[in-house]
């Protein structure tokens, strides 16, 4: 870190560790995010009392939030299934990843507390890692210089840097060169990744070609889909069906009205619409969309086959809904944070709609070089391609099958990604 910005750096964290105290309301990320950090040290300390094996390696991963969390998903996997002397301890920064950290195959799994010095020096004395490895992109200046003082091996997989993302400005390198320079090995996911990486100071000699372990994720996903399930039988039907995942009200204002005038030329079609937060004053107007278009709709837990709209009320099944369907769209493409994952529908070899603010998204480019996914702009494109896939049998079976070849084409980064963190132990 430039020692200009050394101090700002501690005292901007102190200050959120201290915020951290202060009664906060709501439930809001940032009030939640805070409030997990009042006590953020204690699990690591009862978790070096009572279950740390000193005789035994152990591997730290962090993954801030639930994107980089399914990056780091396969590679837990694979070292859970392959190396049983490993104690693995998963972090994460994030509340939205709470609930999936709960479900990986962890020793522990917790909030990462603030990156300060103090709080570096204890997790490192209660966890004792062997490799300490990052997922996607995000370092912790202060936890990674402690490591690499104490010998620790650092890593990271699955990392990319989008050619238009803010670390690629002279504060953030400013900030984290050192850190990126620490790294032991890194897995990137492609060579222009690798290449952004270096400028920010990743040594070019550590930088592997790795690809994307979400395409393993997606894959392994699809493949054990249970239609028979409790969640998806209800819901199977013959009717032509579009999946909309992830999407923001932005997003509604293209596809509601696009879907209705589909429903002009295929009568029988059928909306399934995830919100991205499935609070209920993002679903409201959807209910309130559909009761003045005099369209039946079903929350998730009360619908069936014959539902013309079935809203996903709550979180964590919208890759496993994807299975439902003959076409997606996925939303945040109308939205200014962004499109959101194209790979879980395309696992299931359905073509993907998606808004116009997609060029930060590789997986989007993938797709649509294919033709198994494309880009609209408002409401007539987006009728337009839905009408063609919904009307043309074979054009829809072709765009499906160019998708899921994209996801065929990533799997075996998991491999490969678990190859460089064996190495770190190795080392």
């Amino acid at each position: 870190m430039h020692p200009a910005l050394t101090w700002p750096y501690r005292a901007t964290t102190a200050l959120a560790e201290w915020l951290a105290w202060l009664p906060l309301p709501g439930q809001g990320k940032l009030a939640r995010s805070l409030r997990h950090r009042r006590h953020a040290l204690r699990p690591f300390l009862e978790f070096a009392r009572i279950r740390r094996d000193p005789a035994r390696p152990l591997v730290w991963i962090h993954a801030p939030s639930v994107g980089e969390g399914l990056q780091a998903k396969p590679v837990i996997q694979l070292l859970r299934e392959r190396r049983p002397d490993v104690q693995l301890v998963y972090t994460h920064f994030s509340p939205s990843a709470e609930a999936m950290a709960r479900g990986l195959d962890a020793d522990l799994a917790a909030y990462l507390p603030f990156d300060r010095p103090h709080n570096a020096e204890v997790l490192l004395d209660a966890l004792r890692p062997t490799a300490l490895v990052y997922s996607k992109l995000d370092v912790w200046p202060m936890l990674t210089a402690a490591a690499a003082r104490r010998g620790v091996r650092l890593g990271m997989v699955s990392a990319t840097l989008s050619s238009r993302s803010g670390r690629s400005g002279p504060m953030a390198r400013a900030l984290l060169h050192d850190a990126y320079a620490a790294l032991d090995a890194v897995g990137a996911i492609d060579p222009d990744d690798a290449d952004r990486l270096v400028a920010l100071g990743v040594r070019r000699e550590r930088i592997r070609i790795t690809g994307d372990t979400r395409y393993d994720q997606v894959a392994a996903r699809a493949k054990s889909r249970n239609l028979a399930s409790a969640l998806l039988a209800p819901l199977r039907s013959a009717r032509p069906t579009l999946v909309a995942g992830s999407t923001w009200p932005a997003d509604e204002a293209v596809l509601l009205p696009a879907w209705r005038a589909l429903r002009v030329a295929v009568p029988e079609a059928r909306l399934i619409i995830a919100p991205h937060e499935p609070t209920e004053a993002h679903c409201a107007p959807v209910r309130r969309w559909a009761q003045e278009a005099g369209i039946g709709l079903s929350t998730l837990d009360a619908a069936g086959a014959d539902d013309d709209v079935v809203l996903v009320d709550r979180v964590g099944v919208l890759g496993d809904l994807y299975a439902l369907g003959d076409a997606a769209f996925v939303g945040g493409g109308f939205h200014a944070a962004g499109l959101h994952s194209v790979l879980e529908p395309a696992s299931f070899g359905m073509p993907v709609l998606f808004g116009p603010r997609h060029h930060g998204s590789r997986d989007a480019r993938l797709l649509y070089e294919a033709r198994g996914g494309e880009p609209v702009r408002d409401v007539p494109e987006l009728v337009r391609a839905l009408r063609i896939l919904f009307t043309e049998p074979d054009t829809r079976e072709r765009a499906g099958e160019a998708a899921l070849a994209v996801v065929r084409e990533g799997v075996g980064a998991a491999e490969r990604s678990y190859a460089l963190v064996t190495e770190l132990l190795g080392a």
